[in-house]
Order: structure tokens, then C-alpha cells, then sequence
């Protein structure tokens, strides 16, 4: 009986074994789609079918050994009774690519602009490369001066590779800006769980009496630090209040 040659190697039900990865491939791209569409409709967010490819991507290359921590220089840890209460960090100057978005709710607000970012990362940009995942993905947020409510107005960016700072490629979306950011510092706090107008109003006025001097940093603009994406349950977060320049 002749050998079958590994070229020639084909399944009882007549697919190579190319088909059949093609096959599994997309029943993974489908299975990864409809639970961020599951996801999505939590947020009363729809998850259009031209994110499938994205997603995957995305979900891909979003080991945490891929992932590039924004670079900052710690100055400060501030403890009590071995719990860390916040940080005071310095960030250098760096471009982002911005989006602003104004959806009725703040969560709506960060699952479309993150979707928009994520087509940007994944190749829908001038040099056709996946650019890499970079975190946190941040959300600059408003409140009223008595820091009693936010805006709906929110900027959702990424922090853009160093290798790609000096040169970012140009994103299909004109949306999408991308802008260079002063060198910043922040006092950081970090929180876990869902962020929404309530969750963030609350991490905002604990931090504010925490820190020794509130008034020193920015009282109607703040930041919201993600660490994971808008899909997962239990996400890790923080709050970023900014020193006047």
C-alpha cells in the first residue's frame, strides 16, 4: 500500500488541512465576535461584523509579554498601614491617538472609541501594520467645578509604541487625531470593576481626600486608566489626577 505523501494529506471528508484551519479559524473569529456583540449589548453598544477581524487580532497578540506599559518615573508612594494609597508619577511627553466621544453614557463612550482605536491598531492605518498593544488605554474625563457630576464628553486614546513615536502612522479614521502630550505628572489610584459616571465620581472625591493637596492638581479633568478592555468583568483600573502645569 503507498505511502500518502504529507503534501497530499487530506481529511474522510475531502477538506485539506488548510481548509480545515481556515474552518477553525473562523469559527473562532465568529465565537470571539458574538461574545463581544454579548458584551456590547450590556453596554447598549452594537458591535458591527467588520470588527470580527480586529477582535481577533486583538485578542491574539494581547498576551501580557505584548503588551508595552507606558513609561513613567515614580516619584512618590504614599502608604498607610501597609496599603498603598496612591502614586505620584511623572509621564514624559508622548503622542497619543485621541478620540472624542459624546455617547449618553460613559461606558457606550469607551466601548465605540475603543472599537475605533482597536481598527487603528489593527492595520487600518497608512503603514498596513499592527501597531501593537500599549497599556493603560486612557479616558480623559469631565466633571462641573463641585466635581458633583461628568460631562458626557470624553477623549478615549492610546499611547502610540515607541518605535512609532516619532513617525505615527496616519489613521484611516479621521476621527482619530493624533496628538503630542506634555510631560505630565499624576497622582495615581488604582480601583477594580466596571467604570461608569458612578464608580468614577466615587474614585474621584477618595482621592481628592486622600491627597494632602487636591488643589494642586486640575479640579474639572482627570484621567481613567484601563488596563484590561471594556469586555472583561473584573477590570483593573485607575484614576489620574493631574498636577497643574
Amino acid at each position: 500500500m503507498a505511502e500518502e505523501s504529507p503534501d497530499s494529506a487530506y481529511h474522510s471528508n475531502g477538506s485539506s488541512l488548510e481548509e480545515e484551519a481556515e474552518r477553525m479559524e473562523d469559527e473562532e473569529q465568529e465565537r470571539l465576535l458574538s461574545y463581544w456583540q454579548s458584551v456590547g449589548r450590556g453596554h447598549q453598544v452594537d458591535v458591527p461584523r467588520e470588527m470580527a477581524e480586529p477582535i481577533q487580532q486583538l485578542t491574539r497578540n494581547n498576551s501580557p509579554q505584548e503588551r508595552q506599559t507606558i513609561p513613567f518615573t515614580l516619584i512618590q508612594r504614599k502608604e498607610k498601614l501597609g496599603d498603598l494609597l496612591y502614586e505620584k508619577r511623572q509621564y514624559g511627553k508622548a503622542k497619543w491617538a485621541c478620540i472624542k466621544m459624546k455617547e449618553k453614557q460613559y461606558e457606550q463612550s469607551i466601548c465605540l472609541g475603543f472599537m475605533k482605536l482597536m481598527r487603528y491598531i489593527c492595520e487600518q492605518n497608512s503603514s498596513g501594520l499592527y501597531l501593537g498593544i500599549t497599556i493603560p488605554i486612557v479616558t480623559i474625563v469631565h466633571t462641573n467645578e463641585s466635581q458633583s457630576e461628568m460631562t458626557q464628553s470624553v477623549t478615549v486614546a492610546y499611547y502610540l509604541p515607541e518605535v512609532l513615536q516619532d513617525e505615527p502612522p496616519h489613521p484611516f479614521d479621521s476621527d482619530i487625531i493624533i496628538e503630542e502630550w506634555p510631560s505630565t505628572i499624576v497622582y495615581s489610584r488604582s480601583f477594580r470593576g466596571i467604570t461608569n459616571e458612578d464608580s468614577i465620581m466615587r474614585e474621584i472625591n477618595l482621592l481628592a481626600e486622600i491627597l494632602e493637596s487636591p488643589e494642586l492638581c486640575l479640579q474639572d479633568t482627570f484621567i481613567i486608566a484601563g488596563y484590561t478592555n471594556p469586555a472583561a468583568a473584573n477590570r483593573h483600573n485607575e484614576i489620574w489626577f493631574l498636577q497643574r502645569p
